[in-house]
């Protein structure tokens, strides 16, 4: 993977600046890009810079990466923050939402995966995936020992309960098979995981999804937890 280190104070325009810039390279190679987005606190302010761009919004298509079971405006869904920190281009962009509220999470699983596939082709493949990763090593919502690590028959599955909720993510597979990843990763508590996902820990989810050309953005205090 290939680090990258900056200030904390230019983190957000640094990791928008990156986004955008992958977001022109699809454009210019393709009639439209695609972008699957995920939650977290990390990319609240990185989404935002991302939206100040003046893009082609118009050919740009949003996936969500994972989405919590929660009701429609909760703090735990990823869409609460998406909607605020995406709000500039949301009336320009196409963006696909995860439809955890259907009484059939089997559906709506089934309903995205068809939907990802009629937009990005099949096999699936997405332009670019922003990623975070958690201390526990777990990327999107594939997280240690849950039997949604092993799903390769579907680009969406449901996982286990993990934090007291269950969730709808992208699975392995999809999330390799993006031409482009970035991880927007802050936190000193994250160094030991980012070490394992450097080393190749194969215990850790993280580490079955990322790929050798895959920019890793950490801001200079998580740098220096990562070194130990």
């Amino acid at each position: 993977m290939r680090v990258e280190v900056v200030a904390p104070e230019a983190y957000d325009e640094v990791a928008g600046d990156l986004l955008a810039a992958v977001v022109v390279a699809a454009l210019d190679a393709r009639r439209s890009a695609s972008l699957a987005v995920s939650g977290g606190s990390t990319p609240r302010g990185a989404l935002t810079a991302f939206a100040a761009h003046d893009l082609d919004w118009d050919r740009v298509h949003l996936f969500q990466v994972d989405e919590r079971v929660a009701p429609e405006g909760h703090e735990d869904r990823n869409l609460t923050m998406l909607l605020g920190s995406l709000a500039r281009v949301l009336d320009r962009v196409t963006f696909d939402r995860m439809r955890v509220s259907d009484p059939d999470l089997t559906d709506a699983a089934a309903a995205y995966a068809d939907r990802l596939r009629s937009v990005v082709g099949t096999p699936a493949h997405l332009d670019v995936i922003q990623l975070g990763l958690g201390t526990d090593g777990h990327t999107a919502s594939l997280v240690p020992g849950d039997a949604v690590l092993d799903v390769s028959d579907t680009e969406v599955a449901i996982t286990g309960r993990y934090q007291g909720r269950q969730r709808l993510t992208l699975t392995a597979p999809t999330l390799r098979a993006a031409r482009r990843r970035i991880w927007l990763v802050r936190g000193e508590d994250k160094g030991a995981a980012v070490r394992g996902l450097l080393a190749g820990d194969l215990a850790l989810p993280a580490t079955r999804v990322a790929q050798p050309d895959d920019v890793l953005l950490l801001d200079e205090p998580t740098s220096r937890a990562v070194r130990g």
